[in-house]
């Protein structure tokens, strides 16, 4: 999902109660001059900010536009927490140093008039500093917006910044390092003074933190202050010497700590629960719910989250996401939409420190219930959490069980928390049935929760057929196989090739389309032209919208050797398109005989989940069912609306929030969950110190795995695990360690 530049933070201002304390912990400052044309939408965004505990500092520079005096004297009556000074036009560098010297607080933030941060932006920064305590300031990664749009990432390099400025003006600043530093350079009205300082904090031997979040937006506008220096030859020359002098002075030995990293092995760091006391609420009128995430990317798993974010009534909950791997997050601005704190741990915090941050979440979101899913550190902080806040609801949401992985996968994992959490909800009565029988969970706290699907959205009346057809050159009469999915050993994506192969030989026009991405998307595009069937499988990618792909289809295929119960097939049911599906996981609770077909699982999920080759007999029995389905037109005809009607009875979003919200409702609610939840708090901390450790070790193992994630792609890893598991990996393994080939490496 490419980057969504129309989403500017600051274009309407929350309404979320927040305080306004008079302890400030951040000072803003800003130069203001004749800015009222972009104010409101900056004035916006710091009015956004999830950490209250700030002043703004703004310096009137001598403003000549009475309409843009007025504007500003009235948004600043409107917060006790801005300050506005005025002097005579001097210009930024002068307006900016006299806001340093009146704000209040430690850490200072220099931000133009017509520049934009994100809502966590303060936060984030904040949090850095505070953890970084070696650090002189703290910045993030950037966007150019309006006339030019950009994502500006760049590699932090000593040797790079003497020559090209890549920093921005805006960052969290420790005001004692800018006064060493002697503040902005004043000498100039208009010079690179923001890149002059930040040199000038380097020849000081101070260092910055990055943060690798996309938290300020740089306005690009004609005319601007930094094109006046670009643009005038003999201002820039002046400007150019300046900066050369004081680069000199740099050292190049200095690096500045770059998020994400992994803390040095072997320190086993016991967790700590924050001592913040403060909420940053005035009132509580809601049920808060803090969702425990890994990411926020294309998936199944994620469009139920944020299914779960958009349909819980706002008016009755407050919801906020904590994510804790790392990852590009390419849906995070899905999830905008509905939530405003969301805090990906990895990119401002080490794994010793998420604890302690997450506790002082807790307590300044008021935290009532923690909803977990496919997190391995939320399973693990768990306990840590029930013993610690012993009033908080803990509820976690599985997927499917995976033998394959971990003897069972966040399954397992959330079997062994029956005294932890209060609830678990599964996507399928099959995972439900495993978490009883295999993992000792009690009947009572797991229950099915079917995903479900926004039967509006995914309609097939409001879509126009033929339009994926003609864009991939597909005759609109030649019958289509939809195959949407990652493109991964789970999925099976050879055993679609086997069976669009041998359809072909008795439906000539049939066409397949592969709709997604993956780590063996290459070799499987390798292997159709190979044999020659490019014109008969053809590749759409990844998509986001995916309706007019269901629509120009006649059946959506699912062959995998896992699921809990596929996105892909409720979207499919939802637009009347039958399914022809695996017997695996909970597809069968969904697609049954009169909406699709379901065909026995021929290979075992431990011992085959790498293996492509594939038993004629399982190849065969999909090629009959689509050629069934292609003859028999009026059992297909009543199949695609069957599937639609199973939607809108049982399989709606709609349906599932409802449950979802009785439920939640229920566990806050009822007597004696209270009282248990109280017992189990009180019995973990008679094991006070096992559970501490229980935390301190996965953190450190987390941190082992970070290191690896760091060193290596995830497409690398991904595929360096495929073949590790792979049979003929297992082969090699096996004579490596044989040989003793292994100490080799040692």
């Amino acid at each position: 999902m490419e980057f969504d530049f129309s989403r500017e933070p600051g274009r309407v201002k929350l309404d979320r109660e927040l305080i306004q304390p008079e302890n400030p912990l951040v000072s803003i400052v800003t130069p203001y001059y004749n800015a009222g044309e972009y104010f409101i939408q900056t004035y916006n965004c710091v009015e956004n900010q999830t950490f209250p505990w700030f002043e703004w500092v703004i310096v009137d520079d001598g403003s000549t536009v009475q309409e843009d005096i007025e504007l500003l004297d009235k948004l600043s009556s409107a917060d006790t927490r801005i300050k506005v000074f005025r002097q005579e036009n001097k210009g930024v560098s002068s307006a900016r140093n006299k806001g340093i010297r009146q704000a209040s607080s430690e850490i200072i933030v220099p931000l133009d008039s017509d520049d934009l941060i994100t809502p966590t932006y303060l936060e984030l920064l904040y949090w850095a500093l505070y953890y970084n305590v070696d650090c002189a300031w703290a910045y993030t990664d950037s966007l150019g917006f309006q006339n030019q749009e950009y994502v500006w990432e760049k590699t932090f390099s000593i040797k790079t910044l003497k020559k090209d400025n890549f920093l921005t003006l805006t960052a969290a600043i420790r005001k004692k390092d800018i006064l060493e530093a002697g503040l902005y350079d004043e000498s100039e009205k208009y010079a690179y003074e923001d890149w002059r300082l930040w040199l000038q904090l380097l020849a000081l031997g101070k260092k910055p933190v990055k943060v690798c979040e996309k938290g300020f937006w740089y306005r690009r506008i004609e005319g601007g202050v930094s094109s006046i220096v670009r643009e005038d030859a003999k201002k820039k020359k002046k400007a150019l010497k300046k900066i050369k002098e004081i680069a000199g002075t740099v050292s190049d030995d200095i690096e500045a700590r770059v998020f994400p990293i992994a803390s040095p092995i072997n320190e086993y760091v016991k967790p700590k629960v924050s001592s913040w006391k403060d909420s940053v609420f005035q009132k509580k009128d809601k049920i808060h719910i803090m969702m425990l995430l890994p990411w926020m990317v294309m998936g199944g798993a994620d469009m139920f989250n944020l299914e779960v974010v958009k349909g819980l009534s706002k008016e009755h909950y407050e919801l906020s996401a904590i994510l804790t791997e790392h990852s590009p997050n390419d849906w995070r601005q899905r999830f905008e939409e509905y939530i405003t704190d969301i805090f990906e741990l990895p990119t401002f915090l080490e794994v010793k420190n998420y604890a302690e941050f997450v506790s002082y979440f807790i307590i300044s979101r008021q935290i009532d219930v923690i909803f977990l899913s496919n997190s391995y550190y939320g399973y693990y902080i768990v306990p840590w959490i029930r013993k610690e806040f012993p009033d908080v609801v803990v509820v976690d949401y599985v997927h499917m069980e995976e033998w394959y992985w971990r003897n069972g996968g966040f399954a397992r994992t959330s079997g062994n928390m029956q005294n932890i959490i209060d609830r678990t909800f599964v996507c399928n009565n099959g995972t439900q049935q495993v978490l009883e029988r295999n993992f000792g969970r009690s009947l009572e706290s797991v229950e099915t929760l079917y995903i479900g699907v926004d039967k509006d959205k995914f309609d097939a009346s409001a879509y126009s057929y033929g339009a994926v057809k003609m864009r991939h050159g597909i005759d609109k009469y030649r019958p289509l196989i939809l195959f949407p999915c990652r493109i991964h050993p789970q999925k099976r994506p050879f055993l679609m090739f086997e069976i669009a192969q041998k359809l072909k030989k008795i439906v000539p026009d049939i066409a397949f389309l592969v709709v997604g991405d993956g780590p063996l998307l290459s070799e499987l595009k390798a292997k159709v032209k190979q044999a020659d069937l490019v014109h008969t499988i053809y590749f759409a990618g990844r998509q986001d919208e995916m309706q007019p792909y269901y629509r120009d289809s006649f059946a959506t295929l699912i062959c995998s050797i896992k699921e809990g119960l596929a996105l892909t097939a409720y979207e499919s049911c939802s637009m009347g398109v039958p399914v022809i599906t695996s017997d695996v996981g909970g597809q069968a609770e969904l697609i049954d005989k009169t909406s699709g077909i379901v065909l026995p699982l021929l290979q075992s999920e431990g011992q085959d989940y790498n293996y492509s080759v594939y038993d004629e007999k399982e190849i065969q029995q999909y090629v009959k069912a689509i050629d069934h389905l292609l003859k028999d037109k009026k059992t297909y005809e009543q199949m695609c609306i069957n599937c639609r009607k199973r939607v809108e009875a049982d399989f709606s979003t709609e349906v599932m929030i409802q449950k979802l919200d009785g439920r939640i409702q229920e566990l806050i609610q009822d007597v004696v969950m209270v009282k248990e939840r109280k017992r189990r708090a009180e019995a973990l901390r008679k094991i006070d110190a096992i559970i501490d450790d229980y935390l301190t070790v996965y953190q450190e193992v987390a941190n082992v795995d970070s290191m690896f994630k760091e060193g290596y792609s995830l497409g690398t890893k991904s595929e360096l695990m495929r073949i590790a598991n792979s049979q003929w990996g297992k082969r090699i393994i096996k004579v490596v360690l044989k040989l003793k080939l292994n100490k080799i490496f040692r």
